[in-house]
Parts: structure tokens; sequence; C-alpha cells
């Protein structure tokens, strides 16, 4: 009862978490008397003592809100404000938080698509039963001496990936990991809104890093056993799930939501950036050895999980940053007071980690994350086969190498960038996530067709189809993942629940996950007798992915016809206002 008593006090008078003198340096005077002034010392005593009561008694250390609210600034920004002998600005701390989190995740990505560009070394030509069936082929794959002159451009293989059945066990990998980072992501979310997120995220980006570098090192070590592989693969899916709901969850943090689905989409650029940086990487380095191509992402992505530990601020409360007056309380556009930030940080709201059943039930995110499935599963097929696919058919009759074809597939990305800002920004325009999202995912399907059509009659034509596809694909895959997430993780049914959006994003792009690791596989083993059947199977799936959102398309409509009066008084954008209609 004491606890309780000395607890409520203390909230109820509000202390500055800078007053508590965690993580200071040396501050201007002003400053420090300023904070001085605001906090009366009845107020300091009352708060540190009922924290101190409470962890004698064993109370949870992440169940003592001022603990988990005012815990130490990273190093890194004590060493900034030291320098600068003040504190950082709001604004600096946000600039902060989206430069270290977009190469957080460039880094992800940047690992994950290793894999991808290395493929054709390691099986150069097992699947030539998939060229044949190719109609733009047969003329040059039956010629005299064409197998042999793939194969040296692919190189000679690598066992076990060199037989006959060498591609069925590239998408068994493929499977592997994206299976169990499906399963780890619903871990993840659960985790991550009960952890320290900053070192929650280093440590998955250190064992990341280990574990891509030790699929690498199989080279030098002379490794075939597929086994080997396997386990290495399914512990780096493991540490990779760790990324997305991370970074989103403080993104979230420190971001108020105008503009939400435009600054998403442009921050969301590093899941493109990530495959294009890996896709150089591990091209470049073929010629050295394909162990190089999964060491230099690993270093990579070990040194940002470095940055990230030393950087990383989860939350404006974390580090007594005051919030800008003008970001958050300014008037918008309909004459209402701006957003507040995606999670509420207000010290009267008692935060309650959301459970996983719960967070199923919120509505919208069921037919998001289903739509996610089929766009991922896409998505995914591209990342880890496009580079595969450009290497093993002929562009204008000629044949690209394995690192030529990892350059080229690059431009899908470009395209994914382009696709996730300009998807934010018309969402943001129309205020209707769903009827963008399905639009893109409508629009893809004529895109997959041209691209199976027409992309080998000439490089350009190959270039400028490869473009759009990844536009009309990775669009709605980066709106869905970012801006609907958020908007779902800050439902107006979980009341400013600031620990629930790792959570609900964690099930959105886990059931997505589920998808990207059904597509790869099964191409793998589709490919093998036709990749005609491959582009069928993704355009059904781009269809699938627009009829899942249909009902929440016609709410969004029918708003639209019926007036904006019906949609001025959300707080939120058009897909959970929709999402509660359905």
């Amino acid at each position: 009862m004491q606890v309780r008593v000395l607890w409520l006090l203390g909230r109820l008078l509000k202390p500055d978490s800078a007053s508590l003198g965690v993580g200071s340096c040396s501050t201007s005077g002003s400053s420090r008397n300023k904070t001085v002034e605001s906090s009366p010392p009845l107020q300091l005593q009352l708060q540190v003592q009922a924290e101190s009561i409470k962890h004698q008694m064993g109370v949870p250390f992440l169940e003592s809100a001022p603990y988990r609210h005012h815990s130490s600034k990273p190093l890194g920004i004590q060493f900034l404000e030291c320098i600068n002998k003040k504190k950082l600005s709001y604004k600096t701390h946000q600039a902060i938080v989206l430069i270290v989190t977009f190469f957080a995740y460039t880094s992800y990505h940047a690992a994950r698509k290793t894999t991808s560009i290395v493929k054709s070394t390691l099986d150069p030509g097992s699947s030539q039963a998939g060229l044949n069936s190719l109609p733009w082929t047969i003329a040059y794959t039956g010629a005299p001496g064409e197998t042999r002159r793939l194969s040296w451009l692919l190189g000679g293989g690598w066992a076990p990936f060199d037989k006959s059945d060498g591609t069925a066990l590239l998408g068994d990998l493929d499977l592997a990991f994206l299976s169990v980072y499906a399963l780890g992501m619903y871990f993840s979310g659960h985790f991550g809104d009960r952890t320290n997120l900053r070192i929650f995220l280093t440590i998955g980006m250190v064992g990341t890093g280990v574990f891509t570098s030790l699929f690498g090192i199989g080279y030098w070590a002379n490794v075939h056993s597929f086994y080997y592989y396997l386990i290495v693969q399914m512990l780096a899916g493991l540490f990779q799930s760790t990324g997305w709901p991370s970074v989103v969850a403080v993104v979230g943090n420190w971001f108020g939501k105008r503009k939400r689905g435009l600054v998403m989409g442009i921050w969301n650029a590093h899941t493109s950036v990530g495959n294009i940086s890996g896709s150089l990487i591990a091209a470049a380095m073929l010629s050295y050895g394909w162990g190089w191509s999964f060491v230099l992402p690993g270093l990579f992505i070990a040194f940002a999980g470095l940055a990230v530990f030393l950087l990383l601020s989860v939350s404006p409360e974390s580090v007594g940053a005051d919030r800008d007056e003008d970001e958050f309380h300014s008037p918008n556009k309909h004459g209402e007071a701006a957003a507040e930030p995606l999670l509420s940080s207000d010290p009267e709201v008692v935060e309650k980690a959301v459970g996983f059943i719960e967070a199923w039930k919120i509505p919208g995110v069921a037919p998001f994350a289903l739509c996610l499935f089929f766009a991922k599963l896409v998505a995914y097929t591209f990342l880890y086969w496009l580079p595969f696919y450009i290497s093993h058919t002929a562009i204008d009759g000629e044949y690209l190498s394995s690192g030529a074809a990892g350059k080229l597939s690059t431009l899908f990305d470009v395209g994914g960038v382009v696709g996730g800002i300009l998807a934010g920004h018309i969402s943001d325009r129309l205020d209707a996530r769903a009827i963008t999202a399905a639009s893109f995912m409508y629009c893809a399907i004529p895109a997959l067709f041209f691209y199976r059509s027409y992309g080998h009659i000439s490089l350009a034509m190959n270039i400028a189809f490869m473009f759009i596809t990844g536009m009309f694909v990775n669009g709605p895959y980066a709106l869905i993942t970012t801006a609907v997430s958020a908007d779902l993780g800050t439902h107006s049914s979980l009341k400013g629940n600031s620990r629930a959006l790792a959570t609900v994003t964690a099930i959105i792009d886990g059931t997505g996950s589920v998808g990207a690791a059904i597509g790869p596989v099964l191409t793998g083993y589709v490919s093998t007798k036709s990749w005609s059947a491959v582009f069928t199977m993704l355009m059904a799936a781009a269809l699938v992915a627009g009829l899942l959102l249909t009902r929440l398309v016609v709410t969004e409509v029918a708003a639209k016809i019926g007036g904006e009066s019906r949609s001025q008084g959300a707080p939120t954008s058009g897909t959970p206002a929709a999402a509660n209609e359905v």
C-alpha cells in the first residue's frame, strides 16, 4: 500500500524526465535552473523513494513505468550533448532516429538480399528444364555449346547445390529462412513491447551479422553439407525477425500522424536501398569468391548494430526530450489540432502490452494482414529469384553473368522506392489506404504479364517493364507495412496505449512473411518446369491480395460518396475508420 501511494503521488506531480538526472551531461546553466525550478524536491523524493521500495520488493523492472520511461540515454547521445554543452533539440532527436533506423533496416535487407545474388553461382544450370520451356530461349539453349557458355558465365557451382535438385534445395533454404523469420516475427513483437527496443534491436543486428557471415565462411571452410547452410539460414532468419517491429515502434514513438503515408513512404525506401546495396555488394564480390558476398553484408549489419546501441533513443521520454509545440499543436488543413505522436506519452495512461489475440481483433488488422500475405509472396519471389531469372533468360539473344544480372535486378527496387513514395502520397491525398493498396495490386497484374511476355526482347524493354513492375508490386507492400500498420497500431480501441504498436506491426508483417516464405519455395519447384507458371502464380496472388481489401474499399468509397463530413472528425486516416464499419 505504501508503495502504491508513493507511486501515485509521484505520477500526479508529473516529474520531468530530465529532473531525475538520468543520462545527463554538462548542460547549460539556464536549462539546469529551469529543471530545478519546475521539479519540487518533495516530488523527486516521492518518486525516487517509491521506485527504491518497489525495486527492493522485487517489482519487475519492466513493470515500473518510471524505470521504463526514464532509462539512461545512449552513450552516443550523451557524447553529443557533452560536445554541444546543452541538450539536443526534439527535432535533432527525430533526425537521428530517422537516420539510424533507416540505415539499420537497410542493413537488414542488404544481408537478406545476398542469397538471391549468389544463387546463380551456387546452382549455375539446374534449371535448364525451366529455360527450355520458355519460347524465346529455345533457339539459344538448343544451340551447340550454348549450355557450356551459360555454365561458364554463371560459374561451376557449389555442392550440394550444383546437382539436378539444386534449385529445389535453394528453395528449401528460402523456405527455412522465411518460415523462421515469420514465426520469429510474432514473438519479436511480443518481446519488443516488453523490453528495451535499443538493446533488443542491437542483439538482433549483431546476431544477423554473425550468421550471415557464417554462411559465407562455408566457402573458405569448404563446407558442402546442406544441413550446415540450412541451420545457419534458420538462425539468421530468427535474428532478422527482430528488425521490423522494433524500427516501426521506435519511429512511431517520435513522429506524429500528419502526412504519415508520405513520410513513411520515403522512410521505407530503406527496404529498396538495402536490396540495391546488398545486390551491388554481393555482385561485386563474386569475382573474389562468393563467401565475400555474405561476409561483407554481415560485417555491415554488425557495425550498424553498434551504431544503434550508441545513438538510438527509443522514445522522447527515454532522453527527457521536450516535444516541439509547433509540431504537435499547430492547426492542420482541417482546422484541427495537429496530430499527436503515433504513440501517446501521457504519463497518466497506464500502459499494458496488448495480447496476441486482442491485437488480431483490432478492426482492419486481419484483412490487411491477409492482403500482405499475398503481396509479400509476390515481392519476395522477386527478391529471391529475380537475379536468377535474369541470368537464365536470353535478353536480346544474350545471357548476362551473375554479377550483371544482380546489378540489373536493382532497377526493380528502384521502382519499389518510387512506388512506396507514390502510394504513401496518394493514400494521404485520398485519405484512403485500402483503395490505394488495392489499386496498386490490380495494376501489378498487367505489369507482371508484360514483363513476362516482352522483357526478353531488348535490354531497354526489360528495364522499363522491370521498373514498372517493381513500382506496383512494392508500393502496396511498403504502404501496408508502414502507414497502415501505424494506423492500426494506434487504433482508438487501444486508448493511446504505447505498448501495442510493435505487436500489431509484427502480426501484420509476420502474416505477410508467411506468404514471403511460400512464394520463393514454390518458385524453386515450379520454375524447373515452366517460368510461365511462375508468373501466372504471381498474377493470381496479386489478384487475391486486391480482392481481400474489397470490403474496406467499398466502405471507403461509400464514405467518399457520403461526404467528407463523415471522416473529418476521425483522428486517423481512412483505413481504420473504414475498418470500424466493416
